[in-house]
């Protein structure tokens, strides 16, 4: 499955981020819908579930996210549908770890 977040806000160190493999940092913005997908391994077997994902989480809820690679790269963004049949975009995808 994938869910849907709404960026709230994000630190300064994902736009400074240059490194090749890490790019897609600097393309992040407050406001944007970002679509991130549920797959194994980081889905849990016994409650098939990503951590993170906001499973209770609705409304005004915020949540909070790390990219991977780089721990200053944060920020916070709310939940706002989960999708059991993923249709992400190319662009603004991530997948959960």
């Amino acid at each position: 499955y994938c869910v849907e977040f709404r960026t709230e806000s994000l630190s300064q160190h994902c736009a400074l981020e240059t490194r090749p493999f890490a790019r897609w940092m600097q393309y992040l913005r407050e406001g944007h819908t970002v679509c991130v997908a549920c797959q194994p391994p980081a889905m849990s077997a016994a409650t098939r579930r990503c951590s993170g994902d906001g499973h209770n989480a609705h409304g005004d809820k915020i949540l909070h996210w790390e990219a991977i690679g780089n721990s200053q790269c944060q920020g916070t963004w709310k939940k706002i549908r989960q999708l059991e049949h993923c249709s992400c975009p190319l662009v603004h995808s991530f997948i959960f770890t």
